[in-house]
């Protein structure tokens, strides 16, 4: 079974009319559909534009993204920047009559989503979704877990996408940052048991060698020696977004978004370099996107982005 995984941003009361909901928790919703080949899948911050927290989340899950338009304001200029630093390629743009599309074309000007394509209304988003197909991505497998519970008979069970690779029952891997071992009992997907599944699947892992309870969103499931993990500093090129207007101070605590994660850390800026010192362990691969926030910002909330070296 293949799966295709949307974010929505802006507004997302058209998830009604693609899907039904699904996994739901504090900040972020999944609505679902299962066709005879594909299972579709759509996530939104729902608590975003309260929590900057929730926009990186929802559109670190997918790899194709909807922008409903229905007002240009400074929310609209922090859901373009998510996607583009997110490197959205790919994805689809719908507006209410009233939104000047010059004016909307001219705010994604030089960013990724710039060759979105603009839609008039659902039922052409509909048919554009049907043309879609999976993103495959080769390499050892990598679990990013956005939920993890206990199953009464089952024991530990996790939910999360397939970032990369292919998962099979009975695989022995690991959860990281804590470079727990853990053997995988059982895979469903939307319900539906199945012994492997491959990325960009989302999947239901149970797993033994972990209690859930220790378990956060953002942890990654992978063999052994596939992702790094630091506690200490990590160094990234910085690019600092033209529209956050205030200074990065040595002694404040910032938020660092990658992936699923969302990490406090101090930060300083030499040069183009940003010095990342976490208070938390951080796992990452090399040269993967990290983004920096201020969530009590009064103008943009999202600082920058940077590339670890």
């Amino acid at each position: 079974m293949n799966s295709i995984n949307f974010v929505i941003v802006g507004d997302s009361s058209i998830a009604d009319e693609l899907g039904k909901k699904g996994t739901a928790s504090t900040d972020i919703e999944i609505y679902d559909r299962k066709t005879s080949d594909y299972i579709y899948t759509w996530t939104l911050p729902v608590k975003f534009p309260d929590k900057i927290q929730s926009l990186m989340q929802a559109v670190n899950i997918a790899e194709y993204a909807v922008l409903n338009v229905t007002k240009l304001d400074k929310y609209l200029g922090e859901e373009i920047i998510a996607l583009d630093y997110v490197n959205f390629d790919y994805g689809f743009i719908i507006h209410s009559y009233e939104i000047d599309e010059t004016k909307l074309k001219m705010l994604i000007k030089n960013t990724s989503i710039s060759g979105f394509k603009f839609l008039d209304n659902i039922d052409q988003l509909k048919q554009e979704i049907n043309k879609l197909r999976p993103k495959h991505i080769e390499g050892p497998v990598i679990i990013e877990i956005d939920n993890a519970f206990d199953v009464k008979g089952v024991g530990t069970v996790v939910l999360g996408m397939i970032k990369q690779g292919k998962v099979k029952v009975h695989d022995q891997l690991k959860i990281m940052p804590f470079k727990k071992d853990i053997q995988v009992k059982s895979i469903q997907m939307h319900d539906d048991a199945v012994l492997e599944s491959q990325s960009p699947s989302r999947v239901g892992l149970a797993i033994k060698g972990m209690q859930a309870s220790n378990i956060n969103r953002g942890d990654l499931i992978c063999p052994p020696n596939t992702i790094e993990v630091s506690s200490e500093k990590l160094h990234a090129n910085f690019t600092k977004s033209p529209f956050f207007k205030g200074e990065i101070a040595e002694n404040q605590t910032y938020l660092i978004s990658i992936g699923l994660q969302i990490k406090p850390a101090k930060v300083r800026l030499i040069g183009e370099m940003l010095e990342i010192i976490p208070e938390k362990p951080i796992v990452f691969l090399h040269r993967q996107t990290c983004v920096l926030l201020k969530p009590d910002s009064q103008g943009t909330r999202i600082i920058g982005k940077a590339i670890i070296q």
